[in-house]
């Protein structure tokens, strides 16, 4: 079956875009919230701190909950939990900074597997031929996310700042609805299968792989003003690097999706190394654009190879939890970029994303045989 006329993955696409876009509101949508209320922005980071760190923490655990239910049972009720943690901080949104903080808790608790629950499903959804295509075009999709969620934040205030709050409530509640109920007879027969999980040695290149992609893209979409300022532009050209690390990484993907292969990751590694190194030797306008185009293009393919390996090698019963181990070391990978960009100088930032390509790209030739064997079924 082909990929575009596969109702079942698009409902997925359609559930999980839908579950995605609370996150990418999530920080102008605080910040607004409480310059209206306190007429200070600085809460609005708080909340937004907070919130990212209990997903962070709670990711795993919450994935493992959810294996042991099903994603098709559990994220349905981890989507309304986290709507009720969204509406309700609309309604206390006058409440006393504690109180917010409180608050803001419950969705991140909530939400910190949704990604790891939908991801699961997405292997009960298509077959193996398709996965890599449909994670290539999933990747697609999130990029539309990731800038249309600020754009709609900025619109909905336009009505009141807890508007885009609530319609983050909104947006969960969608999810639930859009969540696949069919994989729940699939899950009850699988859930005797207590397949041993792997020693974590197995996992570390791929969980590596997570890391640097959030390492090396949190260097280009946290810096562009200085990138372009330490070339003697105007801070109006600063969104044309995200523009073109976006563009990039939608035509990778797309590429990715048309060949429908897992392919080599350390051919995407090689270019995060040759795109970093270049970035960080400041060699003009063309050496800026060329290398956050390499970057760019090369992130949604590793980002498919990356969870096509990782799914080949997750026992089925723990691979919410398993992916949220992904998701989370991404994150992980984009804080301590995004940190590095604030503390060191501007050319030394990029070179801690080439260091970590490198070791992932070192553990892959290392193991081939286990790490990257298995990639044969597909390519």
């Amino acid at each position: 079956m082909s990929l575009f006329t596969h109702r079942a993955y698009w409902r997925w696409s359609a559930g999980v875009q839908f579950a995605r876009l609370p996150a990418t509101m999530a920080p102008l949508a605080f910040t607004l919230l409480t310059t209206a209320t306190t007429g200070s922005y600085r809460l609005g980071g708080v909340l937004m701190s907070v919130y990212v760190a209990a997903e962070m923490l709670c990711a795993v655990p919450v994935g493992r909950l959810l294996d042991r239910v099903g994603p098709s049972r559990g994220l349905p009720v981890l989507l309304l939990l986290t709507a009720a943690g969204f509406a309700t901080l609309a309604a206390v949104a006058d409440a006393p900074g504690p109180v917010l903080v409180a608050v803001v808790l419950l969705p991140g608790i909530a939400g910190g597997a949704l990604s790891g629950g939908f991801r699961t499903l997405l292997a009960d959804t298509v077959d193996d031929e398709l996965l890599p295509r449909a994670i290539s075009v999933d990747a697609m999709l999130l990029e539309g996310v990731l800038i249309g969620g600020p754009a709609l934040v900025a619109l909905l205030d336009l009505a009141g700042a807890v508007v885009p709050v609530a319609a983050m409530a909104v947006a969960c509640v969608v999810a639930a609805a859009l969540v696949p109920r069919r994989a729940g007879e699939r899950e009850r027969m699988e859930s005797g299968d207590e397949a041993p999980a792997a020693r974590i040695v197995t996992y570390l290149p791929w969980l590596c792989c997570a890391f640097t992609v959030g390492l090396l893209l949190s260097t280009i979409e946290v810096a562009p003003l200085p990138l372009v300022q330490r070339l003697g532009a105007p801070e109006t050209a600063a969104p044309v690097v995200i523009a073109v690390l976006s563009g990039a990484s939608i035509a990778g993907s797309a590429l990715y999706a048309w060949r429908g292969k897992t392919g080599d990751p350390r051919l995407f590694l090689a270019g995060f190394v040759v795109g970093g190194l270049a970035l960080a030797a400041d060699l003009g306008w063309a050496g800026l654009f060329g290398s956050v185009a390499v970057i760019g293009a090369c992130t949604g393919p590793l980002v498919a190879a990356t969870s096509v390996n990782l799914q080949r090698l997750l026992p089925k019963n723990r691979r919410s939890a398993g992916f949220s181990l992904s998701f989370t070391v991404q994150a992980a990978g984009f804080g301590l970029g995004s940190l590095a960009v604030g503390v060191l100088p501007l050319w030394l930032a990029p070179l801690f994303g080439v260091f970590a390509a490198a070791i992932a790209g070192g553990m892959l030739v290392a193991k081939p045989a286990r790490a990257i064997g298995t990639m044969s079924v597909t390519s």
